[in-house]
């Protein structure tokens, strides 16, 4: 499914969040069609670089770039960037009640496309992708999020993600909180929607999400950079391993230059 197209390109990103800085020199190319993962331990800068990629205002650019299909974004609004084909299915998704899905995927479509979109078009695309993801219609006549489950607050997200059909899907701990029934739910619809034109990054503390969506890159993320990188065999060695036999490798080597320096000095 790849192509030599990159849809996201980051350069050398560093960002901070109230004066710490969490992503430190962070490069990472994702080309059309491809499923990169990110993984690593808590506090290793995940959710602070799915936020970044979104356009959240208190995660502070300091320096590097964010490209989306060749375009720099990195100064863009979040609105703006997902014109662009940006899309963020979030860790904790925020009910709103008193708000159907349906009024809320249509003014997220409008909101996007820049455009009134007419009613019998949204329906049909609602319609299909409710088809797609194999979802009750009922579903999308429930309030945002208002008493869904783990794994419905999931489904959901990834119902906004085939309406909008974004060119470039992060995804931040889509596995978070969700039995297994759930994840092989959740999976299927983010394989379901997958398409040679779009990138997907998944953001993931686990390797069992990876038993349902095979990456095509697997990355290592530890104290804001990528620290090491493979295909799928990465992820099966870090579930069974952990992630010290890495990190232990970092920090030594860490210390060893400060030694050195410290000599030199």
């Amino acid at each position: 499914m790849s192509t030599n197209r990159a849809v996201l390109r980051i350069e050398d990103l560093h960002v901070s969040v109230e004066g710490k800085e969490i992503v430190n020199g962070l490069s990472l190319t994702v080309p059309a069609g491809e499923v990169h993962a990110i993984m690593g331990p808590n506090g290793s800068g995940k959710s602070t670089l799915a936020n970044t990629l979104a356009g959240h205002p208190k995660y502070q650019v300091t320096a590097g770039k964010v490209y989306l299909k060749g375009e720099d974004i990195t100064d863009l609004a979040p609105d703006e960037r997902a014109k662009r084909g940006m899309f963020l299915a979030m860790q904790y998704p925020t009910a709103i009640p008193g708000v159907t899905m349906v009024n809320f995927l249509r003014a997220a479509l409008k909101a996007v496309q820049d455009r009134d979109v007419p009613v019998r078009e949204f329906r049909q695309r609602l319609q299909e992708a409710l088809t797609l993801l194999k979802m009750d219609e009922s579903f999308a006549r429930r309030y945002v999020n208002d008493g869904f489950s783990g794994g419905e607050k999931k489904r959901a997200e990834v119902l906004q993600m085939s309406i909008l059909k974004p060119a470039m899907a992060v995804m931040d701990e889509t596995d978070s909180g969700l039995d297994i029934d759930a994840l092989r739910t959740v999976a299927e619809g983010i394989n379901a929607l997958h398409t040679p034109e779009m990138g997907i990054l998944l953001i993931t503390h686990y390797q069992r999400l990876l038993n349902y969506i095979t990456p095509d890159r697997v990355h290592v993320l530890y104290k804001g950079r990528i620290v090491r990188s493979g295909g799928s065999e990465l992820a099966q060695a870090l579930e069974e391993k952990g992630y010290d036999w890495i990190t232990s490798e970092i920090d030594g080597d860490s210390e060893a230059v400060a030694i050195s320096k410290g000599s030199d000095a």
